[in-house]
């Protein structure tokens, strides 16, 4: 699958690592391409919200494994600060 065929969210761009992730997990592809774009926005903001480098790869693991098992949104985040609650960037 090409780069610029994986969908990312209403702000957030997704990031190398993450697209790394799901280009090499058909299942979390699968699940990231079901959910909305600002479901997805979601996962990005919470993933790139991480300050440690241990903790955003952490954050992907996690998100694989959500995803996989069918979550749609992360869990216990309050949402992306980054957006209007219209759902508009």
């Amino acid at each position: 699958m090409k780069n610029s065929t994986i969908s990312g969210g209403v702000v957030h761009a997704l990031p190398d690592d993450l697209r790394q992730t799901l280009q090499a997990d058909p299942a979390m592809l699968a699940q990231w391409e079901d959910i909305t774009p600002l479901a997805r926005n979601e996962w990005i903001c919470w993933i790139e919200d991480a300050k440690k480098a241990d903790t955003r790869r952490g954050r992907i693991t996690r998100a694989q494994e959500n995803l996989t098992a069918g979550k749609r949104r992360p869990c216990c985040w309050p949402g992306c600060p980054h957006r209007e609650r219209t759902g508009k960037a």
